[in-house]
């Protein structure tokens, strides 16, 4: 049975850093919103009180029966779930009269386990508004800093550990803020740390055989790292019991449906191509708005997936890749459990299909999810490809998409795309692609007057998409780049570089 760490999320922004800190060190964990009951579970290891955009002394303040997950468990509170605690326990807790935001250093008051290998003054990370002015009876001090008395405590009982930290040790600005959670892993809670992508593999293939049994799944699948991934896993675990389908909705990318597939072949994957190129392009006519657009390819995909699949007798279960960001985010922490995301994979299939679902990566973040993808042999290319929406260039066609601008972007993209990866900057950039404007403007080539369209090129840096920095590519790259595809794409005479960041804009255009 696999250990696992429970992380209580009352709302922070860097819960998830939390989760993904925990993976690092080679133990499971799962956020669970902090009202929901917890199963009696052998497996769970220990608790983590995440932080919180609330003060503990809000009339509505997330609570939680602290001393009693201190009686079956491990606790470490972090910064909301710190002061909390000190509340609970009779400590006192008031609002600052400023924030405490930033740097801090981290003196030492005592040695103990949770701060071990930790140097003395250590850079950690502080974001919070209250402060605790008095510790509970019974905890005692373990490190400062110079405007913080109580940066990390512990409550001295007979009990299970409960450790508070009123710093963010998930974040990369606390330097040896993973070593303190390793140490709260395995010195405290005793975790063997043998969770690996090989042990992911083997575990989630005997599931698979188990939840599927003698039955056939079908899948839509992408050509993405998600769907991937979850098809190689589902194969591993049943063979050719697997159909998966690829639609070419005539707005991938640049020779990507042949290629996708002559993968798909190469790994062992038994999957059907389906051209829908005409289709689609027939329901964009008169369409213009983006939202009218994602309807079109997301009503016509299902359309079409649901005449493939109606042609394999037998069909009980529906693969997809849906990982554990799309998780989270569907369920909320201040209210019951909704639905996950329609949107996230193949749109409504679930609800259209009536079929049971099989997520093989549900608990998988992406970096995680390349990390299987490798054990289980998948080509580097197909691993690293950047992310790609739904909707395919669609979204990056603004204004109405026609066969023929989807023709020029195409190639324009393909252009972009294979300059990076030729300077060996693909790597080092989280998304990137052309983006195909409503504008023409007025050009020269040779003694000729040009009136053609603009294309804009964006590239970002991020660490998960959920803010992102543009991209400072080089600017003799740039000027290449645009060089090329003014002269070898007929119809675009002007390039632009987007240089917009995450918020305020959004990495696509639409």
């Amino acid at each position: 049975m696999t250990e696992k760490i429970l992380i209580l999320d009352f709302g922070s922004q860097y819960t998830q850093l939390i989760a993904r800190a925990v993976r690092e060190a080679n133990v499971f964990c799962e956020i669970t919103p902090y009202h929901k009951k917890i199963p009696a579970d052998s497996s769970l290891k220990g608790v983590i009180l995440s932080g919180s955009p609330f003060s503990v002394n809000d009339p509505n303040a997330p609570l939680v029966d602290i001393e009693a997950l201190h009686r079956k468990w491990p606790v470490l509170g972090i910064c909301y779930g710190a002061q909390l605690t000190a509340k609970e326990f009779g400590g006192k807790v008031a609002n600052s009269s400023k924030r405490e935001y930033g740097r801090a250093q981290l003196h030492k008051q005592k040695e103990d386990i949770l701060l071990e290998d930790v140097r003395e003054m250590s850079q950690v990370w502080m974001s919070h508004a209250d402060t605790i002015l008095e510790l509970p009876q019974g905890f005692e001090v373990l490190a400062t800093t110079e405007n913080i008395p109580y940066a990390a405590f512990k409550k001295n009982s007979d009990e299970f550990a409960l450790y508070c930290l009123q710093f963010h040790p998930e974040v990369y600005h606390s330097t040896e803020g993973k070593k303190i959670l390793r140490n709260f892993l395995v010195n405290i809670c005793g975790c063997s740390q043998n969770w690996t992508p090989a042990h992911f593999v083997n575990d989630t293939v005997a599931q698979l055989k188990e939840q599927i049994g003698n039955r056939k799944v079908i899948m839509a699948l992408s050509g993405g790292v998600d769907s991937t991934v979850a098809a190689t896993l589902i194969h591993r675990a049943i063979g050719e019991r697997l159909s998966g389908i690829f639609v070419d909705n005539g707005v991938l990318r640049k020779n990507e449906f042949e290629q996708v597939l002559e993968t798909y072949h190469q790994i062992g994957l038994h999957v059907r191509g389906v051209d829908a190129r005409k289709m689609f392009y027939d329901e964009f006519k008169g369409k213009t708005d983006p939202e009218a657009k994602r309807k079109v390819i997301g009503k016509l995909f299902i359309d079409v997936f649901q005449e493939e699949a109606k042609k394999i007798e037998g069909i009980e279960l529906l693969g997809q890749g849906t990982i554990y960001p799309d998780v989270i985010e569907s369920v909320s922490v201040h209210g019951p459990s909704v639905t996950i995301k329609s949107h996230h994979n193949v749109g409504g299939l679930p609800e259209k299909m009536h079929l049971e679902l099989v997520e093989p990566l549900r608990y998988l973040f992406k970096d995680e999810v390349r990390k299987v993808g490798k054990e289980l042999g998948i080509p580097d290319d197909m691993l690293q490809r950047h992310p790609f929406p739904g909707p395919g260039l669609a979204i990056r066609i603004l204004g109405e998409v026609t066969e023929e601008k989807v023709r020029l972007l195409q190639e324009a993209d393909h252009v972009y795309i294979q300059g990076l990866k030729d300077r060996n900057l693909y790597a080092g950039v989280w998304q990137a692609g052309a983006i195909l404007l409503p504008v023409k403007s007025v050009g020269v080539m040779g003694d000729e007057r040009t009136y053609e369209f603009t294309v804009a090129l964006r590239a970002v840096t991020s660490v998960d998409g959920m803010t992102a920095d543009w991209a400072h590519l080089p600017y003799e790259f740039l000027a290449d780049i645009s060089n090329e595809i003014i002269n070898n794409v007929k119809g675009i005479n002007r390039v632009v570089y987007d240089i917009s960041s995450k918020p305020p804009a959004t990495i696509e255009w639409e």
